[in-house]
């Protein structure tokens, strides 16, 4: 039953996501509202709130725009199943701007297997890039996809190699420019971003450490059941399915590696792997099974959240 009302993308399936999204934000944030009597943090709210949603938007405009989905609403879904694991998120600027700078990024990278304005694609993806760097320094990783996908369509042209460093002059002048306007200390900001923390100690409860393992399980199932059909899907979009676990893969590494570490660091998986779980939901399979994944997954999500509250 769940899957049948997901697997047509309809306004009314669309718009119960959207207001899940923002029904979920409103339960987290009524824990504590101490913040309502700040205006600044009021904004700081709506703006997550906001980006987040944004989020979401993108995710499914990617997968759908691409072909890397058929006509349906499974991956704004998934991406809100996986957004409940981690519930702190609603409070965490920083992290949330940076995931939606880089799936503006790769929004870009996706489609540059058009091979259309490919220049025009790599700068932009590559300015984002930095861009979300500002907010989390270890977001530079996914450059690397950037210059995969400039190997896998169009390494004959010596210009494309040249436009990740011309977009990171431009964010390097505008950020100096920032720092001399509003005196801040580049210097300690980026020598603070660029620390490393392997150590994975951080968590305050046991249900922190429960959401870790729920998530990282359903995880694994998912990237495994990518890579085992990953020959079987159409062959123009094998590209864009291995740029989808590369994004998955380098979100894992910023979540090793990054200092002040916390499950929120995993917002970088979210959009990759609601692809994966969409690409998975949707292969020729049992009804059960379906109704089964998707039944069990929603279960560990709500269990997840409000266990976290």
């Amino acid at each position: 039953m769940i899957t049948s009302v997901f697997k047509k993308s309809t306004l009314l399936n669309f718009s119960l996501v959207v207001f899940l999204i923002l029904f979920f934000d409103f339960i987290y944030q009524i824990q504590d509202l101490a913040w309502s009597n700040s205006a600044v943090l009021v904004f700081k709210k709506t703006a997550i709130g906001i980006v987040i949603l944004a989020s979401a938007l993108i995710t499914n405009f990617i997968s759908k725009r691409n072909g890397l989905s058929k006509d349906s609403g499974y991956s704004i879904l998934f991406f809100l199943l996986f957004l409940l694991f981690f519930p702190s998120l609603y409070d965490n600027i920083n992290l949330v701007f940076a995931n939606f700078f880089i799936l503006l990024a790769f929004r870009r990278l996706i489609s540059l297997q058009s091979q259309k304005a490919s220049k025009e694609k790599i700068f932009d993806a590559s300015l984002w890039i930095f861009v979300a760097a500002l907010f989390h320094f270890w977001c530079i990783l996914y450059l690397v996809l950037v210059f995969i996908s400039i190997i896998s369509h169009v390494s004959g042209d010596y210009r494309n190699w040249l436009l990740p460093f011309i977009a990171f002059f431009a964010i390097a002048i505008i950020f100096a420019l920032y720092s001399l306007v509003f005196n801040a200390d580049a210097i300690s900001y980026i020598t603070n971003g660029i620390e490393t923390n392997l150590s994975i100690d951080y968590f305050t409860n046991n249900y922190q450490n429960a959401a870790l393992s729920i998530y990282a399980t359903v995880a694994l199932f998912f990237v495994i059941s990518m890579l085992m059909t990953l020959s079987s899907r159409p062959l123009l979009l094998h590209a864009s399915f291995k740029k989808i676990i590369i994004a998955f893969l380098i979100a894992v590494v910023i979540y090793v590696i990054s200092t002040h570490k916390s499950n929120d660091l995993l917002v970088f998986t979210i959009a990759p792997l609601a692809m994966m779980a969409t690409g998975h939901i949707e292969m020729p399979q049992l009804k059960l099974n379906q109704e089964l994944a998707l039944g069990v997954l929603m279960l560990c999500s709500l269990f997840a959240f409000f266990s976290q509250l």
